[in-house]
This record gives structure tokens, sequence and C-alpha cells, in this order.
């Protein structure tokens, strides 16, 4: 990645990563639909042990990136290991090992909505541990639906009875069925009202110390990227251009990257983050309180018009809710 050696030269360069320390390498990756070229030469390392952000705008390849890792999308070119092991060109068979030590939440929970919460929980615990059965497959899928926060009473409901916040930790309990080392996050506060996405932040973050989780996170939300990413890696131009903390980020003279985090929504994060710390040892501010005083300051609207009470009530909240898609769940079976 030379171009971010260049800039900003106290930022390891790849080669250099230690490979014990590296869970997911990517050299060279290609990934091409038709003549519609989406990666060329991508290169990244995703750390042990770290809560990895991955930005870019709209057609950069973000959620193809995390599939081409996860083995639902064949690269042109590339190679691709993970824990060690090189996944590209190999069978499900063969990948079975390291499949088994990661886990998926999609956009919007892509839960099966034939299945209640539990059931959907049980679906990798059944593909990849066949033997176990009856109450024991039901006391596991207790215990993740309440490790995620939601009530106990979740585990028999149906996809079409929660609230899209209550969706998304179902789809995040199903993750984490297999207690996995590795976490994809796709989106996993889009949808959700301020309060809301600050809780699944807190979440993601207390799950991650707690479990000892390697976190790649897909989000455009620059409140979770500045309270929970231990680094953000910056698509654009067909590959990973750069690769950081926010403030060694903020250091590059990169047209996208200054727009992105010190347009209006960036320095409502800013200023939301400014004041929690400004406030730290007193009562800390949630996000949303953060939020608002933030936007009067720069005169911005929230993204979201989600209703907490709607979420508590388990009715679906605020516009741009991501409908679950039964195509993508259908994944988690291959």
């Amino acid at each position: 990645m030379s171009e971010f050696s260049a800039t900003a030269p106290h930022v390891r360069d790849l080669d250099a990563e230690d490979s014990d320390d590296v869970v997911i390498r990517v050299r060279g990756l290609r990934n091409a639909f038709g003549d519609s070229v989406i990666h060329d030469n991508l290169d990244l390392d995703v750390r042990r042990g770290e809560i990895l952000g991955v930005v870019g705008g709209s057609g950069t390849g973000k959620s193809v990136l995390m599939r081409s890792i996860i083995g639902l999308q064949t690269p042109t070119e590339g190679e691709i290991e993970v824990f060690g092991q090189p996944t590209v060109g190999r069978s499900l068979e063969e990948t079975l090992n390291i499949r088994r030590r990661w886990g998926v939440l999609f956009q919007g929970g892509a839960l099966f909505s034939t299945l209640t919460v539990a059931e959907n929980v049980q679906v990798p615990l059944r593909e990849f541990y066949p033997e176990i059965t009856g109450d024991l497959l039901d006391d596991i899928a207790s215990y993740k639906v309440v490790m995620t926060g939601l009530p106990p009473d979740a585990g028999p409901k149906y996809p079409s009875e929660l609230s899209g916040g209550m969706k998304k930790r179902a789809g995040l309990a199903r993750a984490l069925a297999l207690d996995p080392e590795l976490l994809f996050l796709d989106e996993p506060t889009a949808g959700l009202d301020p309060i809301g996405a600050a809780r699944f932040d807190e979440l993601t973050r207390s799950l991650t110390d707690t479990l000892g989780l390697t976190v790649f996170l897909i989000t455009h939300d620059l409140d979770t990227l500045y309270a929970i990413c231990d680094r953000v890696a910056v698509l654009a131009d067909k590959k990973v251009i750069a690769i950081g903390t926010i403030d060694e980020l903020l250091a590059l003279d990169h047209e996208w990257i200054q727009e992105y985090f010190n347009g209006p929504r960036g320095r409502t994060a800013i200023a939301a983050q400014d004041k929690i710390k400004a406030d730290a040892g007193t009562l800390a501010p949630t996000r949303a309180d953060a939020v608002d005083t933030a936007q009067e300051t720069v005169g911005v609207r929230d993204r979201s018009g989600g209703n907490e009470a709607a979420e508590r009530n388990g009715i679906e909240g605020g516009g741009g809710t991501v409908r679950p898609r039964d195509e993508e769940a259908e994944g988690m079976r291959r």
C-alpha cells in the first residue's frame, strides 16, 4: 500500500506486519463483473483482536470484499488467507475448519423468515455440529439470544415480529453461535435510531473485549468509527488507499478522506465525541444527546427518523431499515 506508507511513514507497511498478528491477509485482489472492475490489486491486513472499520463510497465494493473473504464471491485474481490458510479456489469441505471459526452478520440480519429466532441461531450449529441435538441445542440458542441483549422470550418469535434493532441482534446471535474468533459485520447500525445504534456499538465493543474477537466492520456510520474502531480502512480507486487510526487518516491529503471525515456529518461526529470527552468524569451523555448538541452547531439533521419507543415495543422503527434478504441467509448454509 505504497500511497499510504509514502504519505504517512509512521504507519507500518503491510509487508512488515507480523504474520502471527494477522487474521486476514489479502494480496492483489481483483473482482470484476463483466467489464465492470470493482477491485484491482487490493491489499489488506486485519490484525488479531482489532475492530477494523471499512469505509468507502457507494459502489467501491465493501460488501464484495467481505463476500470474497468469506467465500461467497470468487475473485478474478489475488490471494486471501484467513488464520494463515489460503481460501481462494478451495472447496467448502477444504475450508470447513476455517469457516467454523468465523461468524457473519449480513445487512439487515438476513434471517430466515420461516424460522424462529432460536431456529435461526441453530442453523450454523446444525451444519457444523450435527451431533448436537435436543435440549443442548435449545440451551445454546437461548444463551446466544440473551448474550446479544434480546429478552429470553425473543427465541420463539419470527423475524416479522421483531423490530429492526431486534433483527440485528438476532442476526448477531446467529453469527456468534459457533463461538467464533472472527466476526464480520455488514452495516450493523444502518436504519437504527441514534440510541439503538449507540447501544449496538457498545454491545460490539463489549463482546469484542470479552470474547477476544477480531471484527471486520463495514459501516457508513461515523459515530461507530469514532466510538469503537481501532483502525479504519478506506476503499477508493478500486483498492484500499489508506488504513490507520482516524487521526492518521485525517493527516492524509486525499480529497475523499478529507470530505468524508471533515464534512458536515464528520463534524457532527467529532463534536459528539468532544462533548463526551469534555463530560468525562460526570454523567456521560448518550450518543443521541451528543449528536443533538452537535447538530445545533453545524446545522444538519440526523440520518435517522427512528423511534426508541417503537424499538422497545417491537415495532419497525424509522425509515431506511434494511429488510432481511433470504438469498444472503441462504449463504449461511453453504
